[in-house]
């Protein structure tokens, strides 16, 4: 089990590979060392207090990264002439520019910004000399990222961790960044007579305060579940070590005969499905006739250390599986997961076809990846050497902190998220106003020392559910296994799930795959109730046994439809649900169910 020392190895005194041949007598008498798990204490703690220095990145990792880049780049004197020449021409490009651009005459960029870099997009940045210095950072990063590509013999996963990281030291020196070259905030501050900066900087004495003291963000507290959020009505009806149960009350005459049980990440609360009414996927989903069940997974500290994935299954889905047929009567029911709660979904919807259990109508998996070998960015942070180090720090504490995933996940979109906030709030002096999903982000959780290690090798890094090397109980699962209907959704600007990635499914079961990619992100993509403005999304059925469309000639063939993605999944959803009944009771106390208290429960509390 990850987390726990592996037994020592009695010496048979057979030779390795062959117990019939007598390893040499200096191998056989061979007595453990007292000070061998002495040393590995000292390198623990040593790797443990680096990693609370850098946030759990492995210093190790980046100089490996970029000893391969400079090794091979220094071996490679065709590449450093082309770059060479591609430096040489940019600067004549950016002469030209400039000696073609008189100020006050109109400007013809050189280069023009990415769709996704917004932070170009005021008009001042197209007047010189803002524009000049925009065009020389643009052309430096179109450098960066041809020096960083295609160096003969470099690892990809080098290539991708140094081109990373050249646009993240790239993005500090943005002109973007600076007072003195950025006319957006030069403006402000003419016009607030700087009165801005003086408020930017309040808000960041404030929120520095606010990080010491561990409390949540400005504006959160008018957010909170069972008041403002996670309102929809319902009952506990179950809980263990891990897990509450949430069984929400019907809003209608009849329901469905066939109830739907939704497995969230833990990763963070489960309320992201159960917002501010106006956004919440549960009440929208219990007005469609549906009996619904929630799990709300407990936040865990040190007590829960060892933990692993397979308790997670045991104690997670299959306990609520078995709680819900004992409220509902029902034979069957509908799974669905969110992000790694659809990952944790389908590894025992795998397990239970494996071994027989058919009680599952059918699978959603909304943004959760089932094969790995293509994670996107976050796979950056994912390579031996950074899991020892990763694994280090969390056994030191027995968990990983909700603080120091949030670094992991601001840096792959530091533009956003690192940047962008530098100079809205702390130097212009404008707070965004919260709302119920920034709120709910920043409300996190911890993960377990076992599980999260076991999830990272497993999964991200060996891939060994996609290759059919999983173990549940103790043998291996696979989804081939699954015959059943399957709803899939990736979300298109989705930095945790590629969409990409999530689309793999389609190659690793010959089940009916519905797939849906949605606009919006990982979050926000989900958070997409009917009538909400800007949203589209893309569907294409593939029959069982029908064949693989890769994800490109998919995009091409898949239909597109604006609004919501929710009605088209309810409406798939339902041509599966059987008969229209009169609704289950609250809970079971007959059988063991008890309503213990009203939703959310006790476990959204805990801090």
């Amino acid at each position: 089990m990850p987390g726990k020392a592996a037994p020592l190895r009695k010496d048979t005194g057979a030779a390795p590979g062959n117990p019939s041949v007598t390893a040499p007598a200096s191998v056989a008498s061979e007595t453990p060392d007292p000070f061998a798990e002495v040393a590995a204490l000292a390198n623990r703690l040593t790797v443990s207090m680096v990693a609370q220095w850098t946030r759990g990145i492995s210093p190790a990792a980046l100089a490996s990264a970029y000893f391969d880049w400079m090794s091979h780049l220094a071996l490679a004197p065709g590449k450093l002439a082309h770059l060479a020449l591609k430096a040489g021409r940019k600067e004549m490009r950016l002469a030209h520019f400039a000696a073609g651009n008189p100020p006050g005459a109109p400007v013809a960029p050189v280069i023009a910004p990415l769709p996704q870099d917004h932070r170009w997009d005021d008009p001042a940045w197209r007047d010189l000399p803002y524009a000049y210095w925009q065009q020389t950072f643009l052309l430096a990063q179109q450098w960066w990222d041809a020096a960083t590509r295609d160096v003969p013999g470099m690892t990809p996963h080098h290539e991708r961790v140094v081109n990373f990281v050249g646009r993240q030291l790239l993005d500090m020196v943005a002109p973007s960044n600076s007072p003195l070259t950025n006319p957006v905030l030069q403006r402000r501050i003419i016009e607030t007579g700087g009165a801005c900066l003086v408020e930017g900087a309040r808000l960041l004495r404030e929120d520095l305060e606010r990080a010491l003291r561990h409390s949540p963000p400005v504006g959160a507290e008018a957010f909170v579940p069972g008041e403002q959020v996670a309102v929809t009505p319902g009952q506990v009806v179950f809980r263990n070590e891990l897990i509450e149960l949430i069984q929400y009350a019907p809003t209608t005459d009849t329901v469905h005969v066939e109830p739907v049980l939704i497995v969230p990440a833990w990763i963070m609360k489960y309320y992201i499905l159960d917002l501010s009414p106006a956004n919440s996927l549960v009440k929208w989903l219990v007005e469609q006739g549906h009996t619904v069940f929630m799990i709300s997974w407990r936040n865990p500290d040190g007590s829960l250390r060892d933990k692993d994935m397979n308790d997670y299954r045991r104690l997670g889905p299959m306990a609520a599986l078995d709680a819900v047929q004992a409220i509902t009567g029902a034979e069957r029911m509908h799974g669905v997961g969110y992000c790694l709660g659809g990952t944790l979904l389908a590894i025992a919807a795998a397990a239970m076809a494996r071994d027989g259990d058919d009680r599952l109508a059918s699978l959603s998996l909304f943004a959760a990846q089932t094969e790995f070998s293509e994670p996107g960015e976050l796979g950056l942070f994912i390579d031996p050497s950074q899991l020892e180090f990763l694994d280090e720090m969390m056994w030191t504490q027995g968990y990983l902190d909700s603080r120091q995933m949030a670094g992991t996940f601001e840096l792959l979109r530091s533009n956003d998220l690192i940047w962008s906030r530098l100079i809205g709030e702390y130097l212009m002096g404008e707070r965004p106003a919260m709302n119920d999903l920034m709120a709910w982000n920043a409300d996190g959780t911890r993960m377990p020392y076992a599980m999260h290690s076991e999830y990272l090798r497993r999964l991200f890094l060996n891939d060994d559910l996609a290759e059919g090397r999983f173990p549940v109980d103790g043998r291996p699962v696979s989804l081939s296994d699954l015959h059943l209907p399957i709803f899939a959704l990736g979300t298109e600007t989705d930095h945790v799930a590629p969409w990409q990635s999530v689309h793999k499914l389609h190659m690793l079961t010959e089940s009916e795959v519905t797939f849906v990619l949605t606009s919006g992100g990982h979050n926000a993509g989900i958070v997409s109730p009917p009538g909400h403005p800007h949203r589209h999304y893309r569907v294409l059925t593939r029959p069982e046994g029908g064949a693989y469309l890769d994800p490109a000639s998919w995009e091409r063939e898949a239909v597109l439809h604006e609004g919501s993605w929710w009605p088209e999944w309810a409406a798939w959803l339902a041509g599966r649900s059987g008969a229209l009944v009169a609704p289950p009771p609250m809970g079971a106390p007959d059988k063991g169910f008890p309503p213990l208290l009203p939703a959310p429960g006790s476990y959204v509390h805990a801090a």
